[in-house]
């Protein structure tokens, strides 16, 4: 049985990966776990669980950054946040429910070691865009940093664009600075009913490309939502505006006020309106906007029972498929062919994960320069081994 490595402070972290490294163990690194059944199965020496390094290190509401230690939760950080009326942009989402684990137990670290982001990731930009610095310690057993807890400070190379997305599998984290920002006064959403998916891509891109500030985009079957946020007088002038571009649309128009507006984007956010039975795969596949329905449409064409909704407006689709041996892997991937984009396989049983490629398939020149970045960073294959495949 695995045994269990919890390290209280920077110091038994670097310990830890330093008896690692000298016994040729390898180690699961997780913070809650919300997110272990995300990615290739591993088999692992030892769990790191950086659930002991835990807490709000500084908080600077008027330098808009917080630093945390890895194992914070993200619903404390949020809970935080809100109390100076601040958030983080890009909208980290709980994909626990979605992944079979209760809501609220990720990490904030968890969710920028994935670069995971919600509807926001349109105006706001991922994870990464939000990571000011971090400690660590890398697979050699060094204790090092990148960045710092302001927007200019630029040494050297930015290490949070490539440790963010590298679901710690380069190294291990102990502590981050992330940028927030204010919160806004009103939110209000402009509903547009009865579009079908080519229809609703265009007015979400015509939206987009507009001078009226949409911070979200989503379209679920037979409702597009389109999000405005700010001062209560810039809402209504913007929402003013979007309705008359969009009068030509043939959609009936709807609102949502400010509190409608927060529970609806949240669901979006947590992909709570995808239509996935508990034994389904769910995918997620980030595409140019345009070719979405396109897309979908293949896929239904070769699986009529697929369940889809699209978000950011229509470049990533959230796709719910029945169960299958190889998850339809090659149908999915080959439904992108041409028009560019990945697939990745959120949900599916470990057998399935085990047997299909989890991520995007890399091609030959990525997939080289990926295994250097691997070297340097942990050459002798500690962490999270083959969780990326």
């Amino acid at each position: 049985m695995t045994s269990t490595i919890k390290p209280r402070d920077s110091k038994e972290l670097r310990q830890a990966v330093e008896w690692a490294l000298n016994e040729g163990a390898t180690l699961d690194v997780r913070g809650s776990g919300a997110k272990l059944a995300l990615g290739k199965p591993m088999v692992c020496d030892q769990v790191l669980d950086l659930s002991g390094l835990s807490g709000v290190v500084d908080y600077a509401p008027e330098e808009l950054v917080v630093t945390l230690r890895a194992g914070t939760p993200l619903k404390d950080i949020e809970a935080l946040l809100a109390q100076r009326n601040q958030m983080l942009a890009f909208e980290p989402p709980d994909l626990g429910p979605l992944l079979g684990r209760p809501a609220g137990e990720g990490t904030l670290v968890g969710a920028v070691m994935g670069n995971l982001a919600g509807p926001r990731r349109l105006s706001a930009g991922a994870a990464r865009d939000h990571l000011l610095g971090f400690n660590g310690v890398n697979g050699r057993g060094e204790a090092f940093k990148s960045g710092g807890k302001v927007m200019k400070n630029v040494t050297g190379y930015d290490l949070s664009k490539v440790i963010a997305g590298s679901w710690g599998t380069l190294a291990v984290l102990d502590e981050v600075s992330v940028k927030v920002l204010p919160a806004p006064d009103q939110t209000r959403t402009l509903l547009l009913l009865g579009l079908a998916d080519e229809a609703a891509v265009q007015a979400m891109c015509a939206a987009m490309g507009s001078p009226h500030e949409v911070s979200g985009a989503a379209h679920l079957p037979g409702r597009t939502a389109l999000r405005i946020e700010g001062v209560a007088p810039s809402v209504e002038a913007r929402l003013k505006g979007l309705r008359e571009l969009l009068a030509d649309s043939g959609a009936r128009m709807e609102e949502l006020g400010t509190l409608e507006s927060r529970t609806y984007w949240r669901e979006v956010r947590d992909v709570a309106p995808l239509k996935a039975a508990a034994n389904d795969v769910v995918w997620k596949i980030s595409c140019p906007p345009t070719e979405g329905p396109a897309i979908v449409a293949r896929i239904r064409a070769g699986c009529r029972a697929a369940e889809a909704f699209y978000d950011w407006s229509g470049g990533m689709i959230w796709l719910a498929l029945p169960a299958s041996a190889d998850a339809d892997h090659v149908l999915v991937r080959g439904a992108i062919g041409a028009a560019g984009g990945h697939a990745t396989l959120i949900r599916a049983p470990e057998a399935v994960r085990a047997a299909v490629p989890v991520f995007q398939p890399l091609p030959p020149a990525l997939a080289a320069l990926s295994a250097r970045v691997k070297e340097s960073f942990d050459p002798k294959g500690l962490f999270n081994p083959g969780r990326m495949g």
